[in-house]
Parts: structure tokens; C-alpha cells; sequence
């Protein structure tokens, strides 16, 4: 862009040169040396406006070599810049929808704004795959300057939806702004995925009603959700502690999390007793409830508890065990 600006100040100084000149040489009004210059830098075809001396042509000869070939040459490199700008713009929207494509298992975070970044932190944290798409330029660019997946689209298209990979997409959150806004994200999505895991957020109650019925498998308030925090760690300040520990949550400065991690039917734990399994032992963590597939859940498994295909273990411990224990149980998370 420097180099630019340049050749259009050196074209701007040809110009000036050619009407002085004329003014010198010729003693022409300054209006006139400026309009001969102009049609002489760019070769319109006219003729001479008045005429000149043997000095004058001599002189416009000169200004016709000279500035000709700068404003030509600032001409290419003006064409340039654009064929550069239309390729890139161009091959940044080929690279783009290549990313898209290649997502799967990925959550879609619907909005970008305070509720949003923290949910796109906290999957960037975990290292799980997702997009954020918003129609605001300023949470986008947020977004992109963080080096995360994000389009400027309005959510609440079934054609944005399906560009990101809905059909492919492990989960939708729903952080608009406006709860109007979310439930017609959660309909259209319930609409295209039927086995889609949604999270939402909600501004009230009545609207937190509304969000489960358009199709949202869990809601929460911002609101409500801190007001709850806010009395617990005034009432038990020693549980919110370690929780938040447990939680990795932001501030947590123990190595410390509670996870989730399904068995696959080809672990060598899949039909072992968790006795059996040692694992505590072997890993260090502590296995606090199993989640059977239909979805009851042992709370603190007795030590003769079997780990079955489909069962999810729910454990305590530090991170780089739980990640070992996770590909023991060879299954991805959920």
C-alpha cells in the first residue's frame, strides 16, 4: 500500500511539474497548463489547446516520456493490488469453506458476545472443535484475531447452519443476544438434527420454559446461574473453591478436573469390575458415579461395579491422568 501511495504522489508531482512548466515556458494561465498536462499524461488524443514554441514542445516532449510511462506504471500496479485483493478475498473464501468442510464432531457456538467467549475459551481450552457464528463484525474479528473458526452469518438461516456442518456437529450453544433470537436458532437446528446436543442461554425463566420447548436439552441463566454461585460461596466458600478447582475454572491454580469419559466396546476395561480395572491405582483419580446408557447414574460405584459398552465414567483427578485414562477407555468423549 506504501509503494502505492507513492507512485500516486510521484504522478501527482509530474502534473505538477507539467503545469508549471507550461506557466513558465510558455506564460499560459494556470487553469490552461493544467489542463494541457492532464490530457497530455493521459494521452486523451486532443490536440494542443494553444500553440506552442519550439521551447514548449521540447518541453512537453520531455513530459510526455516522463509522465506517460509513471502514470502507466502507477496504472499496472493499481491493477495489480485489485487481481491480488479479488485472489485472496477469493482463495480466503476457498480456504474457508475447506476448514468447514473438514469439521466434524465440532460445536457451533451460536453468538459471540460475553456469554459466547466465554463458552468459545472454554472449548479452545479443552481443545475441542467448534465454530462461532455471528452476525456482528466486532465478535467475529474478536474471534478471528484469537486464531479460532468463525463466520459472519446470521445464525438463524438454515443455510448458515448447514455451512458450518450442522449435520456433522457434536453440539449447538445458543448465546444470542435476545432470547427471541435463540429459540428461533434452537427451532431451525431441532428442525435439521434431531440427535443434536443444544445448550442455551436465557435472560429469565419464562423465557428458559419457552427455550425448552423450542428444543434445548439444557438452559441456563447467566443471572440466575451467578446469583447461585454468589450465595454458596457466601454459605460454603470451601465447596465454590473446589469446585472451581475441579472445573479448571478460570483462576483454578490446581491441576485438578472433574470429566466425563465413555467406555467403548473395544477397551480392555468394557465388562471389568472397576476392582478389577485399578483404576485409581494405576491413574490416581477417584471414579465418583457411572452414567448407564439410559441414563441412571451410580452415584460413588462400589468397587464390584461393571463397566459396560456405553457407560460413561464420571472421575476426579489431574488432567494428564484423566487424558490417559480417556485412551485406556478408548472412546471419545461426549
Amino acid at each position: 500500500m506504501r509503494r502505492l501511495w507513492l507512485l500516486l504522489a510521484l504522478v501527482a508531482a509530474v502534473l505538477a511539474v507539467g503545469t508549471a512548466g507550461f506557466v513558465s515556458i510558455e506564460g499560459w494561465p494556470w487553469f490552461d497548463a493544467f489542463y494541457m498536462s492532464l490530457i497530455t499524461l493521459t494521452t486523451v488524443g486532443y490536440g494542443e489547446i494553444r500553440p506552442l514554441s519550439q521551447a514548449g514542445r521540447i518541453f512537453n516532449s520531455l513530459l510526455i516520456l516522463i509522465g506517460v510511462t509513471t502514470v502507466f506504471f502507477a496504472i499496472g500496479v493499481i491493477a495489480q493490488y485489485a487481481v491480488e485483493a479479488e485472489l485472496g478475498a477469493y482463495f480466503g473464501r476457498r480456504r474457508k469453506r475447506r476448514l468447514l468442510e473438514k469439521l466434524a464432531a465440532h460445536y457451533i457456538v451460536c453468538g459471540a458476545g460475553r456469554v459466547g467467549r466465554s463458552v468459545i475459551r472454554e472449548l479452545a481450552r479443552n481443545r475441542a472443535p467448534f465454530v462461532a457464528v455471528d452476525s456482528d463484525s466486532n465478535s467475529i474479528e474478536w474471534a478471528l484475531r484469537q486464531s479460532y473458526t468463525a463466520v459472519l452469518a446470521d445464525a438463524t438461516q438454515d443455510e448458515t447452519l448447514r455451512e458450518v456442518g450442522i449435520d456433522r456437529a457434536r453440539g449447538l450453544v445458543a448465546a444470542l443476544p435476545t432470547d427471541a433470537q435463540n429459540v428461533y436458532v434452537i427451532l431451525t437446528a431441532r428442525g435439521m438434527s434431531k440427535s443434536l446436543q443444544i445448550v442455551a442461554r436465557a435472560t429469565d425463566e419464562q423465557a428458559a420454559a419457552k427455550l425448552k420447548s423450542a428444543g434445548a436439552d439444557v438452559v441456563l441463566s447467566p443471572y440466575s446461574y451467578t446469583g447461585h454461585r454468589l450465595a454458596q460461596a457466601m454459605l460454603r466458600p470451601h465447596v465454590v473453591s473446589f469446585l472451581d478447582m475441579a472445573s479448571a475454572f478460570e483462576g483454578a491454580n490446581l491441576d485438578l478436573e472433574i470429566e466425563q469419559i465413555p467406555v467403548a466396546a473395544s477397551s480392555p476395561c468394557a465388562s471389568s469390575t472397576l476392582e478389577q480395572a485399578r483404576l485409581p491405582q494405576q491413574f490416581g483419580i477417584i471414579v465418583l458415579a457411572v452414567v448407564k446408557p439410559g441414563g441412571r447414574i451410580q452415584f460413588n460405584p462400589s468397587a464390584q461395579t461393571i463397566m459396560q459398552a456405553g457407560d460413561v465414567l464420571i472421575a476426579i483427578g489431574e488432567s494428564a491422568k484423566l487424558r490417559q485414562l480417556e485412551a485406556q477407555l478408548g472412546a471419545v468423549k461426549r
